[in-house]
């Protein structure tokens, strides 16, 4: 288990779900962990019951990160209690209320969970990447997911919303080069959470990808183990750490790409 003792992590969508597991999985390495989220009770609560179960120093920030105002306030607020920000992980975002083809989704619901995913995302690295350009050193993980790669009909918005994402952290890496500062896409596979349950798509599944894993990839990254991979498409439960922990990709691996429709293709 990587040690990661000292370093500081903030995690968005940090109360439920993937994110609760990143919080309490990085504290049991010794990270102080800063959780953003939108609902202060359920934040407070269990960024509490994560510092008791692991010893942990932990720091509940609400925020709604498509709030600009919001989310300056509590990065400066962990700035001020924890000091800076090692890891920043961009984990909240919504999901399509319904299970229908984009003109029959309701467009107001399909552009705040574009928002919360894009908005949100670059909002927190408009906060937190200064600091890390200014110390030399920082990760930022943007989580994916396989709807970043392939298009599902039935959630339009959503993936819209994280095939973006994943040229922002592209983008993000780009602009980022030898800074010692790295942006890593973290598709977590399809782990059991509330939000996953409320999706008719994975009704009656049972292969879900262990949370463990998801904190195993994040862990990885937060130690530096994998910066040949930033700007890259990383995913839990099927990436096996020791075979990235050995490869070095080249051209334009595991990132977005069209391909060519033969050797004539003039885009190639």
């Amino acid at each position: 288990m990587a040690d990661l003792v000292g370093q500081v992590a903030l995690v968005t969508g940090a109360s439920t779900g993937i994110g609760r597991h990143l919080v309490e999985g990085l504290a049991a390495r010794g990270v102080a962990v800063a959780g953003l989220a939108r609902t202060e009770d359920r934040l407070v609560a269990a960024m509490a019951e994560v510092a008791e179960a692991t010893g942990a120093r932990t720091l509940a920030v609400p925020a709604d990160v498509t709030d600009r105002r919001a989310v300056d306030r509590a990065v400066a607020r962990v700035a001020d209690v924890l000091g800076r920000v090692d890891l920043l992980v961009n984990n909240a975002g919504l999901i399509d209320a319904a299970e229908v083809p984009v003109w029959e989704a309701d467009a107001d619901q399909w552009w705040d969970v574009v928002t919360s995913h894009i908005r949100g995302a670059q909002l927190m690295v408009r906060a937190v990447v200064p600091g890390m350009l200014a110390r030399g050193h920082g990760r930022v993980v943007n989580l994916a997911s396989g709807m970043s790669i392939r298009a599902n009909r039935d959630y339009s918005a959503y993936s819209v919303a994280k095939t973006g994402l994943m040229r922002l952290t592209e983008t993000l890496a780009v602009s980022l080069g030898g800074s010692g500062v790295h942006a890593f896409d973290v598709a977590p596979g399809v782990v059991d959470t509330p939000m996953t349950r409320s999706m008719e798509m994975w009704r009656d599944f049972t292969d879900w990808t262990p949370p463990e894993r998801v904190v195993e990839l994040i862990a990885a990254v937060a130690a530096g183990e994998l910066d040949a991979w930033s700007g890259r498409f990383l995913r839990a439960g099927a990436d096996d750490l020791a075979t990235l922990r050995g490869v070095a990709p080249e051209d334009t691996a595991r990132q977005l790409r069209l391909r060519p429709y033969g050797d004539d293709d003039p885009l190639t």
